[in-house]
């Protein structure tokens, strides 16, 4: 009891210590109990921190922040209209020509596997590959009923998806608009003594922008020249695999790993094991090297390095707890947790230190 008491002392007896404390707790319980009813509001606070950066930009350039908003949020509305009206479109198309063509995928497949037990008796017997073929399609029936669920569920939450569009972009203009007045009301109920808070939050906001924006610029990047690259080479649904690969950054390792069994799968049921899909393959192995060392330390030069341990249990932790978003942050997040342990007072001051004439 000792023990726990004097810990208690050593690490809350400074009151900064205790309001940041504080703080943090009430912030995990907002998100965790109120996550899903305030998702529109957090949604449109990251969207708001996102093109606060472009915003800055134009007041450095000496525009008005007013009109710095407003020609921030015109281009946030053409860029929205865009991917609705245009990438959604396309995207919609090519995964409904996916789906169609997956049953001449699955004969081409198993034809490949029937092959198998001739090439490589010893290895492999026919009622393996019966029995692998067997399972293969009942995954694929099922996967199928399960698309058709989620698209069901979707028509279902179409009124939630339309308030989502006027809602959103609202509160997206009033954050940027009003961003000083928000933080002053809400700076009004914090003590005075918060130098701990302030130190790790200026930490932790300089980590999130570039790590944000940075996100968002190599998602764009990345999207656009495998499509490119695909599109090139004619390889079949383009958009598609292209907008995957720029997801797959969100995830670090684990992201390009997954994706690349769609693109190499794709690429195989159309061209076989000829020159077409050795080149594919070596052209995407090259994004992927640029992206990694190249892109990746363009775009995240000031973001604290983390092991690559930490990072995947960032994305297990935070992605069990709040899905994609949880995901997307798990690196910034880990850096607010990297940061507070570095800032966190561990062990009093020494008597020496204490009795030292200032």
């Amino acid at each position: 009891m000792h023990s726990l008491t004097e810990w208690f002392r050593r690490h809350f007896s400074d009151p900064q210590v205790v309001l940041l404390a504080a703080l943090l707790v009430l912030a995990s319980v907002v998100v965790l109990v109120m996550g899903n009813m305030l998702a529109p509001v957090l949604a449109s606070i990251v969207i708001a921190y996102l093109l606060e950066g472009l915003v800055g930009l134009l007041e450095r350039w000496g525009m008005p922040r007013v009109v710095a908003v407003a020609v921030v949020f015109v281009v946030f509305l053409l860029f929205v209209t865009l991917v609705l009206f245009g990438l959604l479109p396309l995207l919609s198309r090519q995964i409904t020509q996916f789906f169609q063509q997956m049953p001449n995928m699955i004969s081409h497949g198993q034809n490949a596997l029937m092959q198998l037990p001739e090439r490589y008796p010893d290895m492999v017997t026919s009622d393996q590959i019966q029995e692998l073929i067997g399972r293969i399609r009942r995954e694929s029936l099922a996967f199928g009923q399960q698309v058709v669920s989620i698209s069901i569920a979707s028509v279902v939450g179409i009124i939630t998806i339309l308030v989502y569009l006027i809602l959103m972009p609202l509160l997206v203009f009033f954050f940027l608009k009003d961003k000083h007045r928000i933080l002053g009301w809400l700076v009004q109920f914090l003590p005075e003594d918060r130098a701990l808070s302030q130190q790790i939050w200026a930490d932790v906001d300089r980590q999130l922008g570039n790590y944000v924006r940075g996100k968002f610029w190599e998602i764009l990047i990345v999207g656009s020249v495998s499509f490119a690259a695909f599109r090139l080479f004619g390889l079949d649904y383009a958009m598609l695999l292209g907008v995957l690969v720029g997801l797959s950054v969100i995830i670090p390792f684990i992201g390009a790993a997954v994706v690349t069994l769609p693109v190499l799968l794709i690429a195989w049921f159309q061209w076989g094991w000829g020159g077409d899909f050795i080149w594919l393959t070596v052209a995407y192995w090259v994004i992927q090297a640029l992206d990694g060392n190249v892109l990746v330390p363009l775009l995240f030069s000031e973001v604290v390095n983390l092991h690559p341990v930490a990072i995947i249990v960032a994305i297990l932790v935070f992605g069990g707890f709040w899905g994609f978003w949880g995901v997307f942050f798990a690196i910034p997040l880990a850096t607010l947790v990297q940061a507070i342990l570095t800032a966190w007072p561990t062990q009093d001051a020494s008597p020496a230190e204490e009795g030292s004439p200032s």
